[in-house]
């Protein structure tokens, strides 16, 4: 019998993984992709098949970590938000090129209306992009059943799948039943592993191979479960994507065409095509079936969706903008209440943050051309109110390349604040740049112990911070560790003016640990009494 579960997207992805067969997760945390990775950790089935775990140094490691694993023959699975594609795009984009052993799935967790990210980017694309399949869930149910299938059509076409995930599906829980689990797979890396060597010559074999796989995948979408034709007699045809489906029959829509899994089924479209004289493409995220429609279909045929403003342009989707849509809105949109004031997101009472934007932002009152370069982590909140600390904050590790850049034009001072997390993920070659031209920046390392934005997973470099920097050549006359608490300011603000006024790299690092995780531990200890 069936075992049934309440469960997130997130958490149906992983334990369809650990039924498939799955011998290693790779990811680095990221919402709202993290609860994937951590129900993976947190089980005692993973625990008891010893399944590998470990967070990450950053999404390009992950993608590369997973893709040896299937070299030798076993299951992997990458895990990331989408803006973590960027990130391993090198490694996805050549797996699809050198094809896989074991089966290997990529998870990315897109987030329309940025919730907690710095765009709305449509993963779909990359998989369009590297010509490999794409399973996109609707429902729970289909996050466990598609991350199952995904693994066996990775290895039946020797590629890595993407599955794609919306906010909503990742975050909202519903019944999933579960059906036996697998026994992972023996080690048997191949004997003939020329193909894994992209040497132009092999890859351009390795190439036409992947084109040749095309019409396989075509085929298979056709034949899909996932994708069916709800045929019906309206003049409106309706082609719903991923979560986009649950709202299109919550509208009460008839001449629908599900699609979660890619290639699209182009025969099916054109079936739909020949009996109605319209269609509506709502998909969340970016208009990629749309875009795809118009031109399958032709400029005769009118295609409608986010494209014409038939949907909203930006941010996810919704059950009224759907129904909108389809012209049958369920009754008045209300405006949000004026008695209720917006709070804006702020630090942690306690968090050393806190210490470090205040010292910071006082000694830079003497300094009235200076500009802070920030990053992505939750000290970000220090661009807001009442520290107003930060002049940019553009992607992981971005602080010290763009801190170094603003100095190679003259600006002066020059000061970059980067999490621990984040200098791991991508900081740390920003730094040897630096380093190898002396520039005349100042790096703040602010330490918290952790990789707090996401919930306090393990960071990648803890205790090692002093050991990279100076291994990376920064002079150890100019590399501090302070201790951001308020009866520390004064010390702090001296070291930070005195590091500005040297006229190279410099590095300080306020290290305190995190506010939510020390009352995690602390709570720990007590019940453990």
């Amino acid at each position: 019998m069936e075992k049934k579960m309440l469960l997130l997207g997130d958490e149906a992805v992983a334990l369809g993984a650990i039924n498939a067969g799955l011998s290693g997760v790779y990811a680095y945390p990221g919402t709202p992709s993290t609860e994937i990775t951590e129900f993976i950790q947190e089980s005692p089935l993973a625990r008891e098949r010893n399944i590998r775990s470990r967070w990450s140094t950053n999404e390009k490691t992950a993608m590369e970590e997973a893709l040896g694993m299937s070299f030798a023959g076993k299951r992997a699975m990458v895990c990331m938000k989408h803006v973590g594609m960027n990130v391993c795009a090198d490694a996805f984009v050549n797996s699809a090129i050198t094809g896989v052993n074991g089966g290997l799935v990529v998870v990315a967790a897109d987030d329309p209306s940025m919730h907690s990210s710095q765009n709305e980017q449509d993963s779909r694309f990359y998989g369009k992009f590297a010509m490999v399949p794409i399973f996109e869930p609707s429902n729970q149910q289909e996050c466990y059943d598609m991350t199952v299938a995904a693994f066996d059509l990775s290895e039946k076409l020797k590629l890595p799948v993407l599955l794609r995930l919306v906010t909503r599906v990742a975050h909202s829980r519903a019944a999933v039943s579960a059906g036996p689990y697998k026994d992972q797979n023996v080690l048997a890396p191949e004997a003939d592993s020329g193909h894994w060597v992209l040497l132009p010559g092999i890859a351009k074999r390795q190439y036409a191979s992947l084109v040749g796989k095309q019409d396989i995948m075509l085929s298979l979408s056709e034949k899909s479960p996932f994708n069916r034709y709800e045929q019906g007699n309206s003049p409106l045809g309706v082609i719903a994507c991923g979560i986009a489906y649950n709202y299109v029959r919550e509208a009460g829509a008839e001449n629908v065409l599900k699609v979660s899994q890619y290639p699209l089924p182009v025969s099916a479209v054109e079936e739909m095509a020949r009996g109605c004289n319209r269609i509506l493409v709502v998909e969340d995220g970016q208009p990629v079936v749309e875009q795809e429609v118009k031109m399958l279909l032709g400029a005769g045929f009118k295609v409608e969706g986010r494209l014409t403003g038939t949907l909203p342009r930006t941010g996810e989707l919704t059950p009224d903008s759907v129904a909108a849509a389809l012209g049958c809105g369920t009754g008045p949109v209300y405006k949000a209440s004026e008695l209720v004031a917006p709070r804006p997101p702020q630090l942690c009472n306690g968090c050393s943050h806190r210490d470090v934007y205040s010292s910071l932002v006082e000694v830079l009152e003497d300094y009235p051309d200076a500009k802070v370069f920030g990053d992505i982590g939750c000290y970000t909140l220090g661009a807001l109110p009442p520290f107003k600390a930060l002049d940019s904050t553009v992607d992981m590790g971005a602080s010290i390349t763009m801190a170094k850049g603003a100095a190679d034009a003259g600006l002066h001072p020059a000061v970059a604040v980067i999490g621990d997390s984040t200098f791991t993920h991508s900081g740390m070659t920003g730094l040897l740049d630096a380093v190898n031209e002396n520039a005349d920046i100042t790096v703040i390392i602010s330490d918290n112990l952790t990789t707090a934005m996401t919930g306090g997973q393990q960071s990648a470099g803890t205790s090692k911070f002093e050991q990279i920097c100076l291994g990376l050549g920064v002079n150890p006359d100019h590399l501090k560790v302070v201790v951001p608490i308020p009866g520390n300011r004064n010390e702090i603000k001296e070291i930070i003016r005195r590091e500005i006024e040297y006229h190279g790299v410099s590095v300080i690092i306020p290290r305190r640990e995190c506010m939510k995780t020390l009352n995690k531990r602390l709570s720990k200890q007590r019940q453990q009494r």
